[in-house]
């Protein structure tokens, strides 16, 4: 990998998405990576809309995209202004800029218009795929002179075709992969602009590029064989080339491109589950760079921090869900009680189930938070204190024990004598049952348990009177001795 000299100039970069529907778990990856690096070097990061290719536009993509974005707490620095907010560039609403542009290149004869139908495409497609050539358009207009061609023009359709040049080769260095190289032979003559007017993606993205001064292009890996024709259209209009970054692919755990037929791909998809939205971008950040040591918990501000191109590495990254659950548990675990219990409430009111006062929904959320790995399943954590406990007959069975009756006999004349309990006072009450009864173990907490929680296994019993309170363990005590 290249080290990567950042000079003085000031960092930019942009994520350019088109408004094609959701955002995706890889579109969030490249978005990271290019905020990261920008905010590491005091710069700015640009969001634009590519939306030239008007027949795929999806209606609301790009509010989804924005709302995304904004639960994520990922900003962007410039744009046009709406509302009284920066908003994105819109590669539609810049079509003159590009119109200019390509007239500059048709004047310096490194364009040229292609008059050919759709038909005869597909006939010079799929012979040249027959004879196993690489490039899928023969040049068939490029020949046309200039004069003619500007006759032509004015009654005939056409598009416009980058100009590539014949047995060369076209070099660029990717702060990845290092030097890389393609014979310009094997680079098509790619068209810029369309029969409506609009401009490809290879043409808007370089023209928008440079002169919006992105200084680090970084984008996935699928990019890099269509790098050589904008390094061309670099050249042509003799402007600086950015830096390259192309980012490794995401895998499946079985190693095949992580697509949307194997699973959610959608980030929007990751929030309804229940991931945190700084679990989500921890894990992300993770998908092809590394801190180059063993850590793997780390804030947003600390990315900021410790992000660096040098460190992306080459090979495909494995989309590991477990792995994803397993961080988002440890950002529940981690989280304050306060903030946890706010981004719970909407979970718990959804399913019908009324807040209590603040201390004991407090002490709910706690306790649920060290059972799960998802926002979505706190509720079916904390069900069993908000309905009473039902009993199997291998419960009930249990129940009729006589050590059973005989430990829930005492607690139920115990507990009524105090309005709360300490954790101190649950232990002493727990250790003179012992000493009382010469009752311990699975015969002391096996029927306290299911009487108060409805399962043999579960909380600590301090943790379980604690949330109850006197008034709802008491009823619990009694039903279970009723049963």
């Amino acid at each position: 990998m290249l080290k990567t000299d950042v000079g003085t100039t000031m960092i930019k970069t942009r994520f350019a998405p088109s408004p094609t529907g959701y955002l995706h778990v890889g579109g969030l990856r490249t978005a990271l990576f290019n905020y990261l690096f920008a905010r590491k070097y005091g710069g700015q990061f640009v969001l634009r809309i590519e939306d030239t290719d008007q027949s795929r536009q999806v209606e609301g993509a790009v509010e989804n995209l924005l709302n995304t974005f904004t639960r994520l707490g990922i900003d962007f620095d410039e744009g046009p202004t709406q509302g009284g907010e920066k908003g994105p560039y819109f590669q539609s609403q810049r079509l003159d800029i590009y119109h200019k542009h390509i007239q500059l290149l048709l004047d310096a004869n490194t364009a040229y218009p292609c008059f050919c139908s759709e038909d005869r495409l597909k006939e010079v497609r799929a012979k040249r795929q027959a004879e196993k050539l690489n490039t899928p358009y023969d040049r068939h207009c490029v020949s046309i002179p200039q004069n003619l061609a500007i006759e032509m023009m004015k009654s005939q359709p056409y598009v416009i075709r980058l100009k590539s040049p014949e047995s060369e080769t076209v070099s660029f260095k990717d702060a990845v992969r290092g030097e890389v190289s393609f014979n310009s032979d094997e680079i098509d003559d790619q068209v810029l602009m369309k029969t409506d007017g609009f401009p490809t993606y290879h043409f808007a993205n370089v023209v928008d590029d440079h002169l919006m001064g992105i200084t680090h292009v970084i984008r996935g890996e699928e990019w890099l064989p269509s790098t050589p024709k904008h390094v061309l259209l670099y050249r042509y209009f003799g402007w600086t080339l950015p830096t390259f970054a192309h980012l490794p692919l995401l895998l499946n755990p079985d190693r095949s491109k992580l697509s949307k037929r194997q699973g959610d791909v959608a980030v929007e998809d990751y929030l309804a589950k229940g991931y945190l939205p700084e679990a989500l971008l921890n894990f992300v950040a993770l998908l092809g760079w590394n801190p180059g040591d063993d850590r793997e918990i780390f804030s947003i501000a600390q990315l900021e921090q410790e992000f660096s191109i040098d460190r992306i590495q080459k090979s495909g990254a494995v989309f590991d869900v477990e792995k994803l659950k397993w961080m988002n548990g440890a950002y529940l675990k981690d989280l304050p009680l306060e903030k946890l219990s706010e981004i719970a409430r909407p979970y718990f009111k959804d399913a019908g189930l009324e807040i209590p006062d603040e201390t004991t929904y407090q002490k709910i959320v706690d306790f649920a938070r060290k059972r799960i790995s998802l926002m979505t399943e706190i509720v079916s954590e904390s069900s069993m204190f908000y309905q009473l406990p039902e009993f199997s007959p291998e419960d009930l069975d249990l129940l009729r024990k006589k050590s059973s009756k005989t430990v829930l006999q005492y607690w139920l004349d115990q507990v009524p004598r105090k309005p709360v309990w300490t954790e101190g006072e649950i232990k002493e009450l727990l250790k003179s049952t012992t000493q009382d009864f010469q009752v311990k173990g699975r015969d002391l907490y096996f029927p306290l348990r299911l009487a108060l929680y409805g399962s043999c296994h579960g909380p600590d019993i301090p943790a379980l009177i604690d949330i109850l309170g006197t008034d709802e363990a008491t009823v619990r005590l009694t039903r279970a001795l009723q049963k």
